[in-house]
């Protein structure tokens, strides 16, 4: 697993980076680190490993979204660190626990990827607004119905799961990347995820840290990018007159 320290706060840990990189995230707090995402199954020993070498406990897990690449050493890692919290969003719990209804007001899209059963249940739901040591809640549905990012307050850094990728190029959820085309396959809502996309550019990050790919720093000016190519790709593909 390839380690990489950005900023006082943000360490990326990815696995397979030069084929299918798949990232989690340790974000120093003073009592412990928040661990954003479980990778794929048999990533708990690393993860463990590159904690260990921070000198600071996991003292909570934070899912982005229920992915089975995002959740796939949840079940490993809470074995091993019983008294961590496991969080993920009110609505990404469901998906987590095998429910793929949609709700009255949502896009009758069905969620698309691969979800992976976990038999670990969340200690805490999370939403929009909430606080987690120094972490925000943002929602940033489109990706996945309930799908969140984490925003740190202290130095602007955003971790925002699969709302964007940099692998192959940045692009917004569901932005085509021929070099790596599985996030945007695996893209529940495209209008939706370009809502978030703008919502996440909003809050004007100091860094951009992904599920797939390297961290962006000084994003602003490549996520407006990535933002015009969706708007225009999504107009694109809107039949005449709708």
């Amino acid at each position: 697993m390839r380690i990489t320290n950005h900023g006082a706060f943000l360490t990326q840990l990815t696995r397979f980076p030069r084929v299918f990189p798949v990232n989690t995230y340790l974000v120093r707090e003073p009592e412990g680190l928040t661990l954003i995402d479980a990778a794929i199954p048999g990533s708990e020993r690393a993860i463990l490993a590159a904690a260990s070498t921070l000198g600071l406990p996991i003292t909570r897990i934070i899912l982005t979204h229920a992915h089975a690449d995002h959740v796939g050493s949840l079940d490993a890692l809470h074995s091993a660190l019983p008294e961590a919290e496991v969080m993920i969003s009110a609505r990404d719990a469901r998906l987590l626990a095998g429910d793929m209804s949609l709700d009255q007001h949502e896009p009758q899209t069905q969620p698309r990827g691969a979800f992976q059963p976990v038999s670990t249940r969340p200690t805490r739901l999370v939403v929009d607004g909430d606080r987690i040591g120094s972490l925000l809640v943002v929602a940033a549905p489109g990706h996945t119905p309930g799908h969140i990012a984490l925003y740190d307050t202290r130095d602007g850094s955003l971790i925002a799961g699969d709302a964007f990728q940099t692998r192959a190029g940045l692009a917004v959820s569901g932005t085509l990347r021929m070099l790596f085309p599985f996030p945007a396959m695996a893209t529940w809502h495209r209008p939706t995820a370009l809502a978030s996309a703008h919502a996440l550019r909003a809050l004007g990050p100091t860094c951009l840290a992904v599920g797939h790919g390297a961290v962006l720093d000084q994003p602003l000016a490549a996520m407006d990018a990535a933002i015009v190519e969706a708007t225009r790709e999504l107009g694109e593909a809107q039949p005449r007159g709708a």
